[in-house]
């Protein structure tokens, strides 16, 4: 008896190669936003420049993102998301509080010193009236897990008596936003008008001087201290 021939294996189709290359375009092109966008500005930005910086060609930019504008509003989200995942990995959940706090700070420096382009783009949007911000739809749910760990974390130290109660997480989140990102931010100006180095072993110092100030905050007053 022949043996029936058996059928042909099937072949990989090539969607999951096609699928890999469009990831890949998609972040090569905002990460070109990104530099794009903090360095001239929304205004002086140029989809011809992020083309040459992605090595992806122009209507391939529009294919994914559309106009100039709704490239700018993706680089903008990308910006914040890129930063709530380096928290993330931070796992402050599974850290003492005082240590997690620590942690935070440092991250927190570290990344505005690290990807110049954050400040820059937060700077860009503060310029715009923060038109764009406003109309990413996702925008609270891309903080909202930070905002939920930080009470967490807050929670976990008054528990262990390191923290006093009653702090708002989002209040601390910009304590420590605000005294990491000015000596980024004005690093130029600081270097003049007080003849700041801000250089890698000054930022060391300025972060721990953070790191310090925020414990402080968070700390329970000593036995018969006075509030004023």
């Amino acid at each position: 008896m022949t043996e029936a021939p058996r059928p042909a294996a099937a072949k990989p189709g090539p969607a999951p190669a096609r699928t890999r290359d469009a990831e890949r375009s998609r972040r090569a092109i905002l990460e070109a936003a990104l530099v794009e966008f903090s360095e001239a500005g929304h205004a002086g930005a140029r989809i011809d420049a992020i083309a040459l910086r992605a090595g992806v060609s122009k209507p391939l930019i529009y294919s994914y993102f559309g106009d100039k504008d709704a490239l700018y509003a993706a680089a903008l989200r990308e910006a914040y998301v890129q930063i709530r995942e380096g928290e993330r990995d931070l796992d402050l959940d599974h850290k003492d509080p005082e240590d997690a706090i620590r942690a935070l700070v440092a991250f927190t420096l570290q990344h505005y010193t690290q990807k110049p382009w954050f400040i820059s783009m937060l700077n860009t949007e503060n310029l715009r009236g923060g038109t764009t911000i406003r109309a990413i739809e996702d925008v609270g749910e891309i903080q909202s897990p930070l905002v939920i760990q930080l009470g967490a974390l807050l929670e976990r130290g008054v528990e262990a008596g390191v923290f006093r109660p009653g702090i708002d997480p989002v209040d601390l989140y910009i304590m420590i936003a605000s005294l990491c990102y000015f000596p980024v931010s004005n690093a130029h100006t600081l270097r003049v008008v007080f003849r700041c180095p801000v250089d890698a072993p000054w930022l060391a110092r300025r972060c721990a001087d953070a790191q310090e100030m925020v414990l402080r905050f968070l700390r329970p007053p000593a036995p018969g201290a006075r509030h004023a």
